[in-house]
C-alpha cells in the first residue's frame, strides 16, 4: 500500500484487490461520500478531494455549462458516477463527467449501464498529485470519447482514436475552444471572480461562433 497526503488530495492506492471487493466497496461506502474510487486491472485508489482538487473541478463545470448553453446543445452532466466494466475489470469515478453527443441515448434513464449504454462523451480529471494509476488507460477501457485532464496548471485534451488518446489543441467536442482558453477562465476566476469571468466567457463564445462549427449529437 502506498500513500500520499497533501492539501490538495489525499490519495491511497491497494494493490491485489479483487472486482468483488471493489464491488462490496462501493456498496458499503454509499453514494453519499466524497472519496472517488478508482479501479483497473486489480489495483484500487481511493482519493479524496481537498479545496482546490474540488474548486477547480467546479470552475470548468461552469465552463462547460456556459459552452454548451451558449452553442444550443443538449448535454446530460454525470457528476461522479461510477462507471465500470467488469468484462474490462476496471471501474472509475470521474470527477466530473458529461454525454453531450451521445445525450439523446441516455435521456431519462436513471442509472447507466455500460454493457447497453454508450461512456460519457467528455471526462473531467483533476489530477494535481498525479494518480498512481494510468488513468488514460482505465478511461480508453471505459471508450470516453474525450478526457480533459488538468494538473493544477495546464489543461490537457485528449480524443479516443484506436483505443488509445492522442492529445488536441482543441476540444473535439466545442472545436472553438483551445485549452489554453480553459487554463485562461480558470485562472481569471480566481482574480476577478467567477461571475464576470463567464460573462466574458460568453462574450468570447458568441465571438468565436460564426467561424467554428459545433458538433450536435
Amino acid at each position: 500500500m502506498v500513500t500520499t497526503s497533501t492539501p490538495i488530495e489525499q490519495r491511497v492506492l491497494l494493490k491485489n484487490i479483487s472486482w468483488q471487493l471493489f464491488e462490496s466497496l462501493l456498496l458499503e461506502m454509499g453514494e453519499q461520500r466524497s472519496t472517488r474510487l478508482a479501479y483497473h486491472k486489480g489495483n484500487l485508489e481511493l482519493m479524496t478531494p481537498l479545496w482546490e482538487h474540488e474548486n477547480r473541478n467546479r470552475l470548468i463545470e461552469r465552463l462547460i455549462s456556459t459552452l454548451v448553453e451558449e452553442l444550443n446543445l443538449e448535454f446530460n452532466p454525470g457528476g461522479s458516477v461510477t462507471l465500470k466494466r467488469s468484462d474490462m475489470s476496471v471501474g472509475k469515478e470521474p470527477d466530473s463527467c458529461y454525454y453531450i453527443q451521445n445525450e439523446a441515448r441516455v435521456r431519462g434513464k436513471t442509472e447507466i449501464d455500460l454493457t447497453q449504454d454508450p461512456p460519457p462523451d467528455l471526462a473531467i480529471e483533476i489530477d494535481i498529485t498525479n494518480s498512481s494509476l494510468n488513468q488514460l488507460a482505465l478511461y480508453a477501457d471505459l471508450g470516453v470519447f474525450e478526457i480533459w485532464r488538468f494538473d493544477g496548471r495546464r489543461l490537457k485534451i485528449y480524443q479516443l482514436q484506436n483505443e488509445e488518446y492522442t492529445e488536441c489543441d482543441y476540444s473535439p467536442t466545442f472545436p472553438l475552444l483551445p485549452a489554453t482558453k480553459v487554463e485562461e477562465f480558470i485562472e481569471q476566476c480566481q482574480t476577478t471572480g467567477v461571475i464576470t469571468s463567464v460573462r466574458q466567457l460568453r462574450e468570447w463564445v458568441r465571438n468565436q461562433q460564426p467561424n467554428s462549427e459545433s458538433r450536435q449529437s
